[in-house]
């Protein structure tokens, strides 16, 4: 074999070890995540990062599914996801829909499931290149192997940023309706959900014309699916 096969083979054979070490790194994270609760996440360390004067670890506290009103559960399902127990965390028929749309709007509307924003939050950036776009499917297709629905609407609702600055339901319910998150009532889910898609230009604490009309249909959405009784479905697992 000449010198440059050697070096070539050299090379495959380092970026398959490569390839299989990070293989290996993520699937450990996500299952080590199955169970503990994430001490932080990738949205959390950014927004620390790029501000001087804030601290949003500080304002992150988990909390776990059975300390969370049930209607933050299925308003962030009304909002952001209603065939989150029919996919396999991706969407492709609302993919199809938005690309056609996207050809019309100056604004891109997104199609991501919420297990794909779960897996954004947590090991990834904001962005819409391809690299983050592969990496955002790969992140969801392991967690909706490893992880139950129940476990992955857990998270989602404990790191989702509701303000700069805020991430989780415990921290927006405390910061902006002065109560724990179990004690939140329907139009007060609807209105944490209705600030979802933007939170640094949605507010919550002096909400517009339209979070309040986003707020309403979203009421009227987690009426559509039954309410909280979704949420026995047993598709949502332990």
């Amino acid at each position: 074999m000449t010198a440059a096969g050697r070096r070539r083979n050299r090379l495959l054979s380092w970026l398959a070890k490569l390839g299989w070490g990070v293989v290996l790194v993520s699937v450990s994270a996500v299952l080590v995540l199955r169970w503990y609760p994430p001490p932080t996440s990738a949205f959390m360390l950014r927004a620390q990062w790029s501000s001087a004067d804030e601290s949003p670890h500080d304002r992150y506290r988990w909390t776990d599914w059975e300390h969370i009103s049930p209607h933050v559960m299925l308003a962030v399902i009304a909002a952001e996801d209603q065939k989150f127990l029919k996919h396999w965390g991706i969407d492709f028929e609302q993919m199809r829909i938005a690309l056609q749309e996207n050809r019309r709007r100056r604004l891109p509307r997104g199609a991501s499931t919420i297990t794909q924003q779960v897996a954004k939050n947590l090991f990834l950036w904001p962005g819409r290149s391809y690299l983050r776009k592969g990496m955002e499917a790969y992140f969801a297709l392991l967690i909706e192997l490893l992880w139950s629905k129940r476990r992955i609407l857990e998270v989602y609702v404990n790191i989702a940023e509701f303000a700069p600055g805020t991430f989780g339901a415990a921290a927006a319910s405390r910061t902006f309706f002065a109560k724990p998150p179990g004690q939140i009532h329907a139009d007060e889910a609807a209105l944490l959900a209705a600030v979802l898609p933007n939170p640094r230009r949605l507010e919550l604490g002096r909400p517009s014309a339209y979070v309040r009309q986003r707020a309403g249909w979203i009421r009227g959405q987690m009426e559509r699916l039954g309410g909280v009784g979704l949420l026995d479905d047993p598709r949502f697992g332990a």
